[in-house]
């Protein structure tokens, strides 16, 4: 488990071991940013399976094969078996998803509850299926425990356009307008409500930067600093970062690979069908059914059009929410993987395109006809593929060429570059940190996504070029499902420098109950220490760093150190230096940067325990 889990697995931990459920608390600190029901879920698996990594990270297993499972559902209804199956093979084998599911973060689970949401508001004004409203209020109340107001914000951004274009806003009374809010509200409000008392104003908070004993409770945190000033970039503290514009866009056609490839197609049928848009969503637009029709060819007509109907309300629903919430975190500041939630609904909508597509061409063809798009689209896509693939294959293969003279090493740390890019706030900073030399850790992931990337996509091209076009783009999948298992053992290569497990089995080895953890810096960057030994230890860890710092210090635990009542674990470095020696055993744990600064604070006392990837343990005694 590597340092961004350990911070939210502690929130879980602390839920998991306490009978108060309301607020979050971080190695005894209030932790009160973010809505819990993320931390619940992982607190309940704690309970029943223990507190480890697979606890920590099964619901977003569980919440991405639901997103499959439900852009299977979805596409299968509006285009086929055939466009079922790629939008689920999307969902699982692109980029994105992959990256971005490897830490607790509750994107996962955010967009299943949204487009679940979303799919009982497309579904639910068909004839009895109109209890699926309330469905859509429980859901959305569920996104908004998950992530926040963003939840109702993408929803009811997508939502009110969509009943507009559709006139389906003439129905309003069967959304539940009265007793869906309410269900929406008893979902949602009691935990907002018993946080803001359990956390009152402390002293005389003015102003948005919070001072000891003076800072601002629950509602004014929670609702203007983390919701309305992010969105302006004023949060504080200012401990995150927006991507360029460029790099936002662009972004999506990694986050969607290799799927992204066939976006131009996407974007090419959209313009190709502008002038019919609005075919099949009125509720008298379309093609009617011959009444003299004998009553299976009418029955035939009747779903064919259905099903034209529901095709058409999909993808301006999807569109909409898509365009909304993309154009909201091009404002916004964001992280990377801020427009999850979209890229289910962009793989339904590729998925509907590449089906169309291989299914009428040959058809259209019989018939004399000309095909919306040709098979060209495709065939252009999967040489793409093809070329990108056999580039990766060089850079790899000159990678491992470029390591062949190094030992293998298991810690990739020793051979990374510290670029920092980004000051490593986004969170791909670390992939900018790799060097020829680094291969020497990584050869057996990089031989097997070489191999992929060379033979796979080759393969699909030529596929594609024969006309095999299910096979084809099962090739694609396929190739990513071998990439994919390849990078896995590579991000566990990475485990020394993004976690500190194997430092923390030190400390359980060596270590007392009755010594200290120290960390040196805050809290997130010895977190995983802190949550492996924290049963050992029975008490909080101490960190070097400044408590309730007043120069925006970056650290999720500023506001609630503020709190007077907060336990007084925060060190000045004369403080460190004073204690340092005395009293029961102390182990010191510093990365980067802060290495250099306890040894200069300390130089002469430290006795190093283990350095792994650019971190050092340190005790105040030699070890028996």
């Amino acid at each position: 488990m590597d340092d961004v889990d350990s911070t939210h697995a502690q929130a879980a931990q602390y839920f998991a071991e306490h009978s108060d459920w309301i607020t979050a608390k971080i190695n005894g600190i209030r932790y009160i940013e973010k809505p819990p029901l993320p931390y619940w879920t992982v607190a309940v698996l704690f309970h029943v399976f223990g507190q480890n990594v697979f606890s920590a990270h099964l619901p977003n297993i569980l919440a991405m094969l639901g997103l499959a499972w439900l852009a299977w559902l979805w596409a299968r209804r509006g285009w086929g078996p055939r466009a079922g199956l790629y939008a689920g093979l999307g969902v699982l084998t692109s980029v994105g998803p992959f990256l971005f599911t490897r830490f607790i973060i509750p994107e996962a689970q955010l967009s299943l509850f949204l487009l679940i949401a979303l799919y009982c508001l497309l579904t639910g004004f068909e004839q009895g299926h109109a209890r699926r409203f309330y469905w859509m209020w429980i859901f959305m109340g569920l996104a908004l425990m998950t992530k926040g107001l963003i939840a109702p914000t993408f929803f009811i951004g997508a939502a009110i356009p969509y009943l507009l274009v559709t006139g389906l806003w003439r129905r309003w009374r069967e959304i539940k307008p009265i007793i869906g809010p309410l269900l929406f509200l008893a979902v949602a409000a009691p935990w907002h409500i018993l946080c803001g008392l359990a956390n009152p104003d402390q002293g005389h908070a003015i102003g948005n930067h919070p001072t000891l004993g003076n800072v601002h409770g629950f509602w004014y945190f929670y609702f203007v600093n983390e919701h309305y000033l992010r969105f302006f970039g004023q949060r504080y503290p200012h401990d995150y970062n927006k991507l360029p514009g460029a790099a936002y866009w662009l972004l999506h056609l990694v986050w969607l690979f290799p799927w992204s490839l066939f976006l131009p197609a996407l974007i090419a049928v959209a313009w190709k069908t502008r002038h019919n848009w609005m075919q099949y969503i009125r509720h008298d637009e379309g093609q009617a059914v011959n009444v003299f029709m004998d009553e299976t060819a009418c029955a035939d007509v009747a779903g064919s059009i259905f099903q034209h109907k529901f095709r058409a309300h999909t993808i301006w629903l999807l569109s909409l929410f898509t365009a909304w919430t993309l154009l909201f975190f091009s404002i916004s500041t964001n992280q990377e993987y801020y427009t999850f939630p979209v890229w289910t609904p962009m793989f339904i909508l590729i998925a509907a395109v590449l089906v169309g597509i291989e299914q009428n061409s040959n058809l259209d063809r019989a018939l004399g006809s000309k095909p919306l798009l040709s098979t060209a689209w495709l065939s252009y896509a999967q040489a793409v593929f093809a070329v990108v693939g056999v580039i990766s294959a060089v850079v790899l293969g000159w990678g491992l060429w470029d390591s062949r003279h190094l030992p293998y090493m298991d810690d990739v740390g020793t051979l990374l570059a510290h670029r920092a890019v980004g000051d490593y706030t986004l969170s791909m900073s670390h992939l900018f940190d790799l060097t020829g030399a680094s291969f020497a850790a990584l050869r057996l992931p990089a031989i097997l996504a070489a191999v992929a990337l060379l033979v796979g996509p080759v393969v699909g091209w030529v596929l594609r070029v024969k006309g095999k076009h299910l096979a084809s783009t099962i090739s694609v999948a396929l190739t990513m499902v071998v990439f994919l298992i390849a990078a896995h053992i590579a991000f566990a290569r990475f485990d020394p420098m993004l976690g500190s497990k194997r430092l923390a089995d030190t400390i359980l080895a060596k270590a007392s109950p009755a010594d200290t953890i120290i960390i040196y810096g805050e809290q997130s960057e010895g977190s995983s220490i802190i949550f492996y030994t924290h049963h050992f230890f029975g008490k909080p860890a101490m960190f070097v760093y400044p408590r309730c710092g007043q120069h925006g210090e970056g650290s999720p635990l500023l506001w609630g150190s503020c709190y007077p009542d907060a336990p007084d674990i925060f060190l000045s470095e004369e403080k460190l230096s004073s204690v340092w020696g005395k009293g029961q055993r102390k182990w010191l744990f510093a990365q980067d940067k802060n290495q250099l600064k306890a040894e200069s604070l300390l130089a002469g006392r430290l006795i190093l325990v283990q350095t792994i990837a650019d971190k050092a343990l340190w005790t105040d005694r030699p070890l028996p």
